[in-house]
């Protein structure tokens, strides 16, 4: 048995980096390359390994360290102990020597084996140090009654008010039973779950001849890797290529799985909670590009990197999750959909005096704003043009006509654009659907919003009126088929046949997909528009 400390490895240039996680504990069993800590930087989130196979004998750090390279934070005992050991006999060579006429030779220089046979033993698994935390309540279990884990697999998911934390099973075998639910709260030491585990049974011996013989050397004896990961997919890079990225929720057993598979988890749809990447979610990343080869890489460039540093002082900030979010859909509706956008503007002369007539009447609660209005309009066309009111399905060869009319709103954020839905528009009333945008606005900024309320939409509208511009073409929301640019509306000198007159005209941007509304389509439904918001009066027709 020897100590080896543990010392931070080469941090690429960084310093003073915070200490974020601890992995393990004191007693743990390590093997090489298991995460210990999580480091993170400005930039980017980094998983310390283990160099070698041991058991941990201290750790000298906790949450919230600064740690340069070099930096000891821990000790480490290894051992040289094999799974095979040689044993000779000791009997006398003189005495064999005198007695080699008399007796058969006595095995002098026999060998034997020792092997291990195993037998199974159900344990408890109990919470390790929390790092001080208590009462720390459990947000997700990520194995399930009869499934095989190995030490370092993550089963359960915990969280504090700083951060979120995966618990690792710290031994393998078979899961018997799950002794948390969630929205526990546990602390160190509570009972996790049952585990069946392998431990180790009396020697058998063998002689030495057929050990030899029958005993594969460690490479011969090497599993053979995963069939996947030997097949040349697109997703399969290698190791060092991928870049760890700080902004993806993952734990170690996780990220491990990705870098075998080669997989970017910036890539993956993560399934678990608040948005973690499981194991399935890797496998089935994978599996998706097996099955569609032609789909991986698409054959887009990439754009150069480019070391920004070298002209000038900069920062790097991640982007949080709502813009990461929209950055992915937005490019895959931008990819996938071939879209046009329609240009027109409505004169709301009429509606605009309407609309302060009302307010300044002081009659309703909620204030009303011209959005209210054209979402009132929008639901009215897209009952007379229902294939604005339609997707496409899943193989692109049949369109789905819904018998609902949900319209999401754009709303602007601190942390970035939501798309709240609102129900069943064409049967509301104007300042119904004002109250319900109202509220799911002040749920949008002020983080409350669920995610069914951003599901079910069938066409959005997106307002810039309030900013200023006079026309943009805003990004179809796949699945849906079209959208609607509200800009700011703008007096202007209309021609009446026989005079200039001032109206105040709205400006609309109508995008839509080409592969379900023809360019004449979309003309007759912004003409629509037009007319249903010239004279509201139609609204009630």
């Amino acid at each position: 048995m020897t100590i080896e400390s543990l010392t931070v490895p080469d941090l690429g240039g960084a310093e003073q980096v915070e200490v974020i996680e601890i992995l393990v504990s004191a007693g743990d069993q390590v093997s090489a390359e298991e995460s210990i800590i999580v480091l993170e930087t400005d930039k980017a989130t980094m998983e310390i390994p283990s160099p070698l196979d041991g058991v941990i004998s201290s750790l000298s750090i906790k949450v919230g360290d600064k740690l340069n390279e070099g930096d000891q934070y821990g000790e480490i005992e290894t051992s040289a102990v094999g799974s095979t050991v040689a044993v000779e006999s000791e009997a006398p060579a003189e005495q064999a020597e005198s007695k080699q006429e008399d007796v058969k030779p006595e095995p002098a220089e026999e060998q034997v084996a020792v092997t291990e046979s195993s037998i199974s033993k159900t344990e408890v698994i109990h919470v390790p140090d929390l790092g001080g935390s208590d009462q720390v309540e459990v947000i997700e279990l990520l194995v399930k009654i009869g499934e095989e884990v190995d030490a370092e697999q993550s089963v359960l998911t915990l969280e504090t008010d700083k951060a979120s934390m995966e618990i690792p099973s710290g031994k393998s075998g078979r899961v018997e039973k799950i002794l948390l639910t969630l929205g526990d709260k546990v602390s160190v030491g509570d009972a996790m779950i049952e585990l069946k585990v392998s431990k180790s049974a009396e020697p058998v011996i063998t002689s030495s001849n057929e050990s030899k013989a029958e005993a594969p050397s460690v490479k011969e004896s090497a599993p053979v890797p995963n069939a996947a990961s030997n097949q040349s997919v697109a997703v399969n890079k290698p190791a060092a290529d991928i870049k760890p990225s700080g902004i993806v929720h993952a734990g170690p057993a996780v990220r491990k799985l990705a870098r075998e598979f080669g997989v970017d988890l910036a890539l993956v749809n993560a399934s678990g909670v608040r948005g973690r990447v499981t194991k399935d979610d890797v496998q089935n990343h994978v599996k998706s590009a097996l099955q569609n080869p032609q789909v991986v890489g698409s054959g887009i460039p990439k754009v150069a990197e480019i070391d920004f540093s070298k002209f000038g002082e900069i920062e790097s900030l991640p982007l949080n999750k709502i813009k990461l979010a929209t950055a992915k859909n937005m490019t895959a509706a931008w990819l996938n959909v071939p879209q046009v956008t329609q240009f027109d503007q409505a004169d709301i002369t009429e509606l605009e005096a309407f609309r302060k007539q009302v307010n300044s009447a002081g009659n309703i609660e909620q204030k009303l704003s011209a959005v209210p209005f054209v979402m009132k309009a929008v639901a009215t066309a897209m009952k007379e043009f229902p294939q604005f009111n339609a997707s496409l399905s899943a193989d692109g060869k049949s369109l789905i006509y819904k018998k609902y009319i949900h319209i999401g709103v754009a709303v602007e954020t601190p942390n970035g654009l939501l798309v709240p839905v609102i129900r069943d528009v064409d049967q509301k009333s104007i300042t119904e659907i004002a109250q319900d945008l109202t509220d799911k606005a002040q749920k949008s900024r002020a983080g409350k919003l669920g995610l069914a309320d951003m599901q079910g939409g069938c066409l959005s509208v997106s307002s810039l009126g309030g900013i200023g511009g006079t026309a943009f073409t805003p990004i179809v929301n796949a699945p849906e088929v079209a959208i609607l640019g509200l800009s700011r509306a703008e007096m202007k000198p209309m021609w009446n046949g026989s005079d200039f007159v001032p109206k105040l005209m709205l400006p609309l941007s109508l995008s839509y997909d080409h592969r379900v509304i023809d360019g004449a389509e979309a003309a007759r439904f912004s003409q629509r528009l037009v007319v249903l918001l010239g004279d509201i009066r139609h609204l009630i027709l």
